[in-house]
């Protein structure tokens, strides 16, 4: 379904590096881009491999204060971190590393670029893994994120005259950053999908905060319970985000896939795998096709397991995406690759070896006795209606 695909990479996103000891690993975009390379993933007809523009300040001050920006740009010089601690600054979550803001605004100035690509036409889709930073607030870091480059990118298409844009999160976390920008703003809806608030950072996105009183229905909160796996996310997918968005009518789709809802994640409860994944990202493009003309800019997110999971999943987001059939064994060069930079077996097959399939909403209320129908339902309840949608209709 892919007409072009451009790809927003270059190894400067490896420097946007919180340390050795922080989940965040560089090696997870290393890998990744690796594995797609050895695959031929990155040479498909119609694929452009381009490097990023940096975001200046008039980009990032679309969704960030400008003191915000000026404390990013000189947290590496606050040599007593007092400062910088005002801004979630030299945390735990989020330690300031050697020029951060340059790095930062890099990541941010490619996803304002795969952004651009679609837009003007250059373009159908286009990906940029290193972004996704969805829990950057206004004035703040958070949650591994210094800048929102989703909600950036989202506020440069709105500025250049997009009217309806929708965005879908399928990281394990809450979006909560990219919801808090748009909170207000009818022209954009967000979509997350969770593992809930009550078991996972950053404590929030419940089904029943559905956008402020101008924008009423145009944020949608799932919040699955913790071991959800591949059947009981698939069926709350397809319960929830086809029908929002066919009511919403996007011209563009921007997606975030942190692939932290597999199995082996080690920061959070969810139990997918990376078919599961490549499921979601295939019902992901048919949407943009189908309401979008094809318009999909693709960003990256959490993902913390960097040998095993990321940079299988991503490579079937990126086969996704150009068109591409990957299957069967990583490639031998990759493996050792792998093994030597994670210090660990790389994994065999590109595949965790199931056959993902679920059961379709069927109407009602579903069954009161399961958790991840129970979070639908509360879901479809809350917000349906602010979308002429009847709660209780089958999935369509």
């Amino acid at each position: 379904m892919s007409d072009s695909t451009l790809v927003v990479w270059d190894d400067v996103f490896t420097t946007y590096d919180f340390g050795p000891t922080h989940p965040l690993r560089p090696l997870r975009l290393e890998l990744t881009m690796a594995l797609a390379g050895q695959l031929g993933v990155l040479e498909r007809p119609g694929v452009t491999v381009r490097a990023p523009h940096s975001a200046g300040d008039d980009l990032l001050e679309l969704v960030h204060d400008p003191l915000y920006v000026a404390s990013v740009r000189r947290a590496p010089d606050d040599v007593l971190g007092r400062l910088s601690l005002r801004w979630g600054l030299g945390t735990g979550d989020n330690p300031v590393f050697p020029r951060m803001h340059e790095a930062s605004a890099m990541v941010t100035g490619a996803s304002v670029d795969a952004a651009r690509a679609v837009w003007d036409g250059t373009a159908q889709h286009a990906v940029n893994l290193s972004g996704g930073l969805h829990h950057a607030m206004r004035d703040r870091a958070s949650g591994f994120c210094i800048y929102d480059d989703p909600a950036v990118a989202i506020a440069w298409l709105l500025q250049a005259g997009a009217t309806k844009i929708a965005y879908v999160d399928v990281d394990v976390h809450h979006g909560d950053g990219v919801e808090a920008a748009f909170w207000d703003d009818p022209r954009v809806l967000t979509v997350s999908m969770h593992e809930s608030g009550r078991t996972l950072f950053p404590g929030t996105g419940w089904a029943d905060q559905v956008g402020g009183d101008a924008a009423a229905g145009s944020n949608v909160n799932v919040a699955l319970p913790m071991g959800t796996g591949d059947a009981g996310w698939l069926r709350a997918f397809d319960a929830v985000v086809p029908p929002v968005l066919r009511a919403f009518g996007p011209q563009v789709l921007v997606t975030q896939h942190g692939c932290d809802t597999h199995a082996l994640d080690p920061l959070a409860h969810l139990l997918m795998s990376v078919d599961g994944q490549r499921t979601a990202y295939a019902a992901l493009h048919a949407l943009a096709h189908e309401l979008c003309g094809g318009r999909w800019v693709v960003l990256g997110g959490g993902g913390y397991e960097p040998v095993q999971v990321v940079p299988r999943a991503w490579t079937h987001l990126l086969a996704e995406v150009t068109g591409a059939d990957v299957d069967g064994a990583t490639p031998d060069d990759w493996r050792d690759l792998a093994s030597e930079r994670g210090g660990e077996f790389a994994p065999t097959s590109l595949s965790d070896g199931k056959s993902p399939t679920f059961v379709p909403w069927e109407g009602g209320g579903g069954d009161p006795a399961d958790e991840v129908d129970r979070a639908v339902a509360d879901t479809r309840r809350h917000v349906f209606p602010l979308l002429g949608l009847d709660p209780m209709a089958a999935q369509g």
